[in-house]
């Protein structure tokens, strides 16, 4: 439920955008009732701000005559560092909610003075982009600042999440962080139902409650390492083991632990991930660079071997060979 503070805010916010709203227009906005709109009214004028009412049943709420209200303080590099930062949210995912975004993006540009607000506005017309927006589910803001709070302040929080198969269960989690990885949120922490450490998406938690029971710190637990880890156990349809004939560290560079778990071994480093396809996988092998030997399963040699030899293929085809008659 919004603070108090919050929806005066949002009021005052209307009143800026829409003057002559009716009560019971900005009772509807607002989620109160009438008589709470006219006390943020009058809580408005306490702070100075001076909120005129129209008499009768339709009269409407307005700002006196005159005033304005000074404008947002930015220089000319806060503002640009705002406008392309929440551009740069909406297109990697890093954002939360539906509309929020744009929203908040709207709002500034509403209160920056002209000139500035011009030039930042031809920021946002102009630039072009070399990446797709993200089209993974959004959190919700609540469900964001609930569990970055109860990990910040050691708060276990009441948990309903929706299983990708779509089954809702209610669990009791000590989160202890929240991860942004590849367009989606993650929270991971001690899962009280399990009794083991998981990982959750955020934007499959149906809600999430603070509870006044706390948990002890989980010292030098990384959460980015957790989930990392948590995402390459994922199931597919191969388990892929290969020996690389390189350093721990030099592996470590070219994969990240995302993509499989690395381990010291005779020879080299071994290699342990999984894969939903053996061509693919075959593919990101040879990118490595380096010498590498399959160790299961069989189909990937053969995948390993059909790859190089497309790729001999390729190599000794002649200058204009296969291209169509003009």
């Amino acid at each position: 439920m919004p603070h108090p503070v919050t929806r005066v805010l949002t009021l005052l916010e209307l009143l800026q955008a829409r003057p002559g709203l009716t009560g019971v227009e900005l009772a509807r906005r607002l989620e109160v009732d009438e008589r709470t709109v006219r006390r943020y009214a009058l809580r408005l004028a306490e702070l100075g701000v001076p909120v005129e009412a129209g008499r009768g049943r339709y009269g409407g709420y307005r700002l006196m005559p005159g005033y304005k209200l000074p404008p947002l303080m930015f220089t000319e590099d806060e503002a640009a560092a705002v406008v392309l930062g929440l551009l740069a949210g909406r297109r990697t995912g890093l954002a939360v909610g539906e509309s929020a975004g744009e929203s908040a993006l709207a709002k500034i540009q509403r209160v920056l003075p002209a000139a500035l607000r011009e030039r930042v506005e031809a920021v946002t017309d102009t630039i072009g982009h070399t990446s797709r927006v993200a089209d993974t589910p959004r959190p919700a803001a609540d469900t964001v600042l609930t569990l970055a709070a109860a990990a910040r302040r050691r708060r276990r929080v009441r948990l309903r999440y929706r299983s990708w198969r779509g089954e809702e269960t209610e669990r009791e989690l000590d989160p202890y962080g929240l991860v942004f990885h590849s367009g989606r949120w993650y929270v991971t922490g001690l899962d009280r139902l399990r009794g083991q450490i998981r990982t959750f998406r955020l934007d499959r938690v149906a809600s999430a409650v603070p509870l006044a029971d706390g948990f002890p710190d989980p010292e030098r637990f990384d959460p980015v390492a957790h989930v990392m880890e948590s995402l390459a156990s994922v199931p597919y349809r191969h388990e892929v083991r290969v020996l690389l004939e390189t350093t721990l560290d030099q592996a470590r560079r070219r994969l990240p632990p995302s993509v499989a778990s690395l381990s010291p071994a005779e020879g080299g480093v071994l290699m342990v991930g999984r894969a939903e396809r053996l061509d693919g996988m075959a593919a990101m092998l040879a990118g490595l660079g380096m010498p590498f030997t399959v160790l299961a399963p069989g189909a990937l040699r053969e995948e390993v071997t059909a790859l190089a030899e497309r790729l001999r293929s390729y190599g000794a085809r002649e200058p204009g060979a296969g291209r169509a008659p003009a």
